[in-house]
Parts: structure tokens; C-alpha cells; sequence
């Protein structure tokens, strides 16, 4: 039927041959993944600018600092239940099933305790007891949104996925609009929309999949955890514990050291990026699964196939979002300096934000093919080596030369990635050859 269909429209069997064409495969396969991703990237460059723009320094200084505690706890919940969750991809059914069954009860254990990580983060940098709360709150369903979005992925619901990024993006950027237009724009007010964004974001994974997240009596007991973590999960929370700080050692250096106000500066380069960084945040979800069911199957050139498209993708994203940013500062040259944010001094720590993603997308694909052939014991050497590279240039710069020069730590912590990573993968490819 289908041949005479083509036979009969000539328009379908261009179609059908446009699909075959690899690049055309690479758009379709991404494109749904990513919308959801850029949408949300989106909606929080628009939150930082009418942060940056409405409120004080020093509050865009704690919304910045809430954009960099947030994702360490979704990276924390990645490497507690979404590696697990990935991995059941290459098992056998009853496996899968009960492992799964555990994993959704310790994501509202892992979600509370996130909750209170990013409260007491919060407290920190004198943000009202309140606020601390509701960012708390907001934490905690941001976690838990990312363990049902992982989950999304691993059983190949992608449309779900991005119906809960799209909402999510949607509701805070119509709710902070609301706040404007009534003129009640306060960091309260702010921090109450984040909360019912990201509350409203559930709904798309629908009453079903909400419900398994219950306890029930069918369900193994919270100790079915443990040989997940002896095998996967301690190595992958340490590699996440120590990429935060090749990462982001400069953020938690600044903002303590120095406050949320200078932090604000380093905020408004990593602004431009976001982009580029939330999609490699978000691809690992999407293609994990892929390179493991594939490496399971022993199609290892497949696995292979799947790192090169990754690197392809994230890499025109990356050049889309530096044309971004050089379009707002040829056109829009005052939009994101504002409350004596000197423009060179923008300039140069945009400059430094570029060569940090630019080697972000050379090494993340590897890191992601690695995570997928199990090897997190040895990427947890890879974390140690450049956290300890980036903590301390960091260190040194910010106290030798000021807070711009302690990005000089996070490039130099990501090329140290680069150079022990690579290696590991040819070394694998080696020895499957």
C-alpha cells in the first residue's frame, strides 16, 4: 500500500527519501528533543533580563546564583536515578520494571532533600527566610520534574518531555509578564511564580505516571537501592560533585567570597551561553539510552554514529547562540549592562564563557559514551583531576586578580577534562574493535 501510495503522490517518495538523507534524520531526531530545552532556555534568559533590568544587583545576583544551585541538584538527581533509569534500557523486562519501581521512590527522597539544599544555599546569600522557602520548593519540583522527564525519555516518550519543558517555559514567562503588568514585580512575587511554573509543568506527565511515584506495597523497599549504587550510582554522584566544581567553582567562590552582587557580572557571560548549555544538559537524556541499547546490541559503530551526531548538534547550537549574542551586543548594546556592569568587563567575561562551552561541546559526547558503557569509576578520576585543577586556578585567580579572571579556573578545569578523557575513549574503541 505504501509503494502505490508512493507510486500514486511522487511528493511522499520525496519525502520519504528527504527522511533517509542524514542530515534531514539528525534534524528530525533533535529537533523535538531540543524545542523543549531551548524553550526553557529561553524563558530564563527572558526571567534574567527582567531580573537584571527590574529588580536590584544584588537580587539578579541571587536569581543567578539560584540558575547555578538548581541545575547541581538536577545533575545530583541525573546521577542518582537518571543513570540507573538510563542503564534499564539494556536489561530484561522484569529487571527494568523493578528497578524503575525503586528509582520513583527514591526520586521523592532525593527531591526532598534537594529541597533543603537549595533553601540552605539560598540562606546563604541573605535571601529573606520566605524566599529561601520558595526557592526550596522550587527545587525540589524541579528535581522531581527531572527525574519524570528522564524517565520520559528512557521509555522513548520525547513528546511528553517537551510538553512539560515547553509549559514550564511558557508559565513563568507569562507569570513574571503578569507580575509587570500589575506592577508587582518583587523577588517574592518572583519566587512564588517559579513554584506554581514548575508545578504546573507535571501535568504533561499525566495522573498515571505521578501516581507510581506512591509508595506502594507492591513496590521493593528503598534498600532494592543499593546494589544500583554500588555499581552506578556512587561513581557518577562523585563524578558529579567533583564536574561542579570544574564547573562552577567560580560561582560559589564569588558569591561567598565577594557576594551575590559581583556574582551578578560573571552571570550575565554565562547568560548569553544558556542556550548552548541547557541543550548539552538536556541531549544526555536523549542520546544515553540510545548508546546504551546500541553497545548492548554490540553495535558499537552505531554508539559511535550517535557521539558524532550529538557533537554535531550541540556544536550548531553553539554557533547559533554566539550569533545570538553578538546580534544583542551590535543591536541591543546596553540590554544586559545595567547597574554598573562596566561593558568591557562584559565583553571579556563573555569571551571567556565561549572558549568554556566551545570545550564543553568537544569533551561532553565523550563523557556521555562512557556513562553509557558503565564506566563511571573512571570518569570519577576524570572529576577529581579537573575539580581539584579548577578549584584551585580559581582560587588563585580570584584572590590574586578579581572575580573576571576566576573563569580563567573553569576554562582551565574543562581543558583538563579534555586531555584525560579523550584517551579513555580511544582505549575503549581499542579494545572493541
Amino acid at each position: 500500500m505504501l509503494a502505490a501510495a508512493q507510486r500514486a503522490f511522487p511528493l511522499l517518495r520525496v519525502a520519504d527519501t528527504m527522511r533517509s538523507q542524514p542530515i534531514v534524520r539528525l534534524f528530525y531526531r533533535y529537533g523535538l528533543s531540543t524545542s523543549g530545552p531551548v524553550a526553557i532556555s529561553a524563558a530564563h534568559f527572558a526571567a534574567s533580563v527582567i531580573f537584571l533590568r527590574m529588580l536590584s544587583a544584588a537580587e539578579f545576583g541571587q536569581f543567578a546564583f539560584l540558575l547555578i544551585v538548581v541545575p547541581f541538584c538536577l545533575g545530583l538527581s541525573g546521577a542518582l536515578l537518571g543513570a540507573p533509569a538510563s542503564l534499564t534500557r539494556a536489561k530484561d523486562e522484569a529487571t527494568a520494571s523493578r528497578e524503575i519501581a525503586t528509582l520513583q521512590k527514591a526520586s521523592l527522597v532525593v527531591s526532598g532533600a534537594a529541597g533543603l539544599i537549595v533553601a540552605a544555599l539560598m540562606l546563604s546569600t541573605s535571601a529573606h527566610t520566605g524566599e529561601a522557602v520558595l526557592f526550596g520548593l522550587y527545587g525540589a519540583g524541579s528535581v522531581l520534574r527531572a527525574f519524570l522527564r528522564s524517565l520520559a525519555n528512557v521509555r522513548g516518550d520525547i513528546a511528553r518531555a517537551a510538553a512539560s519543558d515547553i509549559l514550564y517555559a511558557t508559565l513563568l514567562v507569562v507569570g513574571l509578564a503578569g507580575l509587570i503588568g500589575f506592577g508587582r514585580l518583587t523577588m517574592p512575587h518572583a519566587a512564588v511564580t517559579l513554584v506554581l511554573a514548575i508545578l504546573g509543568s507535571l501535568v504533561p506527565f499525566g495522573w498515571r505516571h505521578l501516581r507510581e511515584l506512591l509508595p506502594s506495597s507492591g513496590a521493593p523497599a528503598l534498600l532494592s537501592y543499593m546494589p544500583m549504587w554500588r555499581d552506578v550510582t556512587r561513581w557518577s554522584l562523585t563524578g558529579v560533585v567533583l564536574t561542579e566544581l570544574t564547573t562552577n567553582a567560580h560561582a560559589y567562590f564569588v558569591t561567598f567570597v565577594s557576594g551575590p552582587k559581583v556574582f551578578g557580572l560573571l552571570a550575565i557571560g554565562a547568560l548569553f551561553m544558556r542556550p548552548a548549555s541547557l541543550v548539552l544538559g538536556a541531549l544526555p537524556d536523549i542520546d544515553q539510552p540510545v548508546m546504551t541499547r546500541r553497545i548492548a546490541q554490540g553495535d558499537f559503530k552505531g554508539a559511535f554514529r550517535v557521539v558524532k551526531e550529538f557533537r554535531t548538534a550541540a556544536g550548531a547550537v553553539l554557533v547559533a547562540t554566539i550569533a545570538l549574542s553578538a546580534a544583542i551586543l551590535i543591536w541591543f548594546p546596553g540590554l544586559l549592562a545595567k547597574k554598573g556592569f562596566d561593558e568591557t568587563q562584559v565583553l571579556i567575561v563573555l569571551a571567556f564563557w565561549i572558549a568554556i562551552t566551545a570545550v564543553r561541546v568537544l569533551r561532553t559526547p565523550e563523557a556521555v559514551f562512557l556513562q553509557a558503557t558503565g564506566n563511571y569509576s573512571a570518569l570519577a578520576r576524570v572529576s577529581a583531576w579537573s575539580g581539584a585543577t579548577s578549584l584551585l586556578v580559581t582560587g588563585l585567580l580570584l584572590f590574586a586578580v578579581g572575580p573576571v579572571a576566576s573563569l580563567g579556573g573553569v576554562l582551565a578545569g574543562e581543558i583538563a577534562v579534555v586531555l584525560a578523557i579523550f584517551p579513555l575513549t580511544r582505549a575503549w574503541k581499542r579494545a572493541h574493535a
